[in-house]
C-alpha cells in the first residue's frame, strides 16, 4: 500500500499544472445558488469530463436551481456495492464577483470566489478518478458521484436524491473544505433548524386608547427571552433570533410581529427536545396568539461508531502520505449531515485553505495534491462493511431506494 501511495503522489505531482488549470476553469464558472442557467453550464462541463472517464452521467434539472448530477461507472454491474462521493458546485458569490475578486496565484496560495468552498473539492474528485483510470487501479467498491447546485441554500431540491443513494452506499466521502489551516477532517457537524415565530396581537391607537391594544411586539419580546434561555453552550445547543420584524406605524399598537430563529445542536436527542420546546411556545398575554413553523432541515452528523471507523481508516491512510491528520467538529451543516443518517460518512476531505464565504477565500496550492492523493487512497480502500452484501440483496436495496 505504501508503494501505491507513493505512485499516486508522483502521478498527481506531474499533473499539478493541469489540476490547477482545471480548478481555475471551475472558478471561472460563476455559479450562485439561485442561477439555474449558470449552474447548468458547470454541471454540463463536469458531466462531459466524467463521460471521458467512462462514467454514465444523469443530469436532473432543478426548479429553482440548476439541479444535480449523478455519475456511475459505465462498467458497474447492478447490485455491486458503491461508495458515494458528494460535492456541490454552487457558491455564495453573485455573478460578476470575478471582476472585483479575480483569480490570483502567488507563492503557495490560489484565490478566487468559490475556490475553497468547494471547487477545489470538485477538482479532487475528477483527478482521483483520472488517477484511478490512468494508473489502472481497481476500486473494490464502485465510486458514484453526486454533485448538486443547491447546497449553500440547504439542498432542498437534492436532499431526496442524496438520501436514496446514501441508503445503498457503503460509505460517503464529502468534499467540503477541511477545518482550519491544519486541514482537520470533519467528523461531527451540528444539526440545523430554522423556525419562524409569528405573534398576533390587537391593534389600537397608541395615543388615544393604548389600553385597548395588545402589542404583538411586546409579546414577541417575551418569546425571544424564553428562546434565549434555551441556549446551552456546554451541550452545544445554540438558539439565535437573527431577524425580527413587526408593526405598521410608531403610533399603532402592533398587530403582528415575527422572528426567524436559527437552532444548532450536536445530537438527534437534543434536536427532538428543542424542536418540541419551540413548537409548543405559548403566549404570555391571553389575548395574543403565537404561531410557530419550522423544523430541522439538516440533522446532526454525530460521531457514530461507523463514522469513527471511517475516520480511523483515513487517518491510517494519511500516514502513508506522511500526513498527521486531525479531526474536528463543525458548527455548520453540509450534505454530510444527511448521508451520515444512512451510512458511514467523513466530511472535510477538500483542500486546505481559508476564507469560505469571505473576500480572502483561497486554498494552499500544494495541499491540492496531497488531499487528492488521500481521496484516491480512500476510494481504493476496501468496503468498511463486514463482507459484501449479496448481489440480490443489493438489487433489492436499489429498487427500494428508487421508489
Amino acid at each position: 500500500m505504501k508503494d501505491t501511495a507513493e505512485h499516486i503522489q508522483e502521478y498527481l505531482l506531474e499533473r499539478r499544472p493541469e489540476m490547477v488549470e482545471f480548478l481555475k476553469n471551475l472558478v471561472r464558472y460563476e455559479t450562485p445558488s439561485r442561477d439555474p442557467e449558470a449552474q447548468s453550464q458547470i454541471l454540463a462541463f463536469l458531466g462531459e469530463k466524467l463521460k471521458e472517464l467512462s462514467y454514465r452521467v444523469n443530469l436532473f434539472p432543478g426548479k429553482e436551481t440548476g439541479g444535480f448530477l449523478i455519475a456511475v461507472p459505465s462498467d458497474r454491474k447492478k447490485g455491486a456495492p458503491i461508495q458515494l462521493l458528494v460535492g456541490h458546485c454552487d457558491t455564495v458569490w453573485k455573478t460578476n464577483t470575478l471582476s472585483e475578486m479575480p483569480i490570483a496565484e502567488e507563492e503557495n496560495k490560489l484565490t478566487g470566489p468559490g475556490i475553497f468552498d468547494m471547487k477545489a473539492g470538485l477538482t479532487q474528485m475528477i483527478f482521483t478518478l483520472q488517477a484511478i483510470q490512468d494508473l489502472d487501479l481497481k476500486p473494490g467498491v464502485a465510486p458514484v458521484l453526486l454533485i448538486n447546485s443547491d447546497e449553500e441554500i440547504g439542498s432542498r431540491e437534492s436532499t431526496s436524491a442524496i438520501r436514496k443513494v446514501a441508503r445503498i452506499a457503503d460509505r460517503a466521502l464529502v468534499l467540503e473544505p477541511p477545518l482550519g489551516l491544519e486541514g482537520k477532517l470533519k467528523t461531527e457537524r451540528k444539526g440545523i433548524g430554522r423556525f419562524t415565530v409569528t405573534v398576533r396581537g390587537k391593534p389600537a391607537h397608541a395615543g388615544l386608547n393604548p389600553d385597548k391594544g395588545v402589542s404583538a411586539i411586546v409579546e414577541l419580546s417575551y418569546q425571544i427571552q424564553h428562546l434565549f434561555s434555551l441556549n446551552d453552550f456546554e451541550k452545544g445547543i445554540t438558539v439565535n433570533v437573527g431577524m425580527i420584524q413587526g408593526g405598521s406605524s410608531a403610533n399603532v399598537i402592533a398587530e403582528e410581529s415575527s422572528a426567524v430563529v436559527d437552532v444548532r445542536v450536536r445530537s438527534a436527542e437534543d434536536a427532538r427536545w428543542i424542536e418540541k420546546e419551540i413548537l409548543s411556545l405559548k403566549p404570555q398575554h391571553k389575548e395574543s396568539e403565537v404561531l410557530v413553523e419550522g423544523y430541522f432541515g439538516r440533522p446532526p452528523m454525530e460521531r457514530t461508531p461507523r463514522n469513527k471507523r471511517l475516520w480511523g481508516l483515513a487517518r491510517n491512510l494519511g500516514e502513508l502520505l506522511g500526513l498527521e491528520l486531525e479531526e474536528a467538529a463543525a458548527g455548520g451543516g453540509s450534505d454530510g449531515n444527511t448521508t451520515s443518517q444512512y451510512t458511514a460518512t467523513l466530511d472535510g476531505l477538500g483542500t486546505t485553505g481559508d476564507g469560505a464565504h469571505a473576500r480572502h477565500e483561497h486554498i494552499v496550492t500544494e495541499k491540492l495534491i496531497e488531499r487528492t492523493a488521500l481521496l484516491t487512497l480512500l476510494v481504493m480502500a476496501d468496503s468498511l462493511k463486514s463482507g459484501s452484501a449479496s448481489r440480490k440483496r443489493m438489487e433489492q436495496k436499489e429498487e427500494s431506494a428508487t421508489k
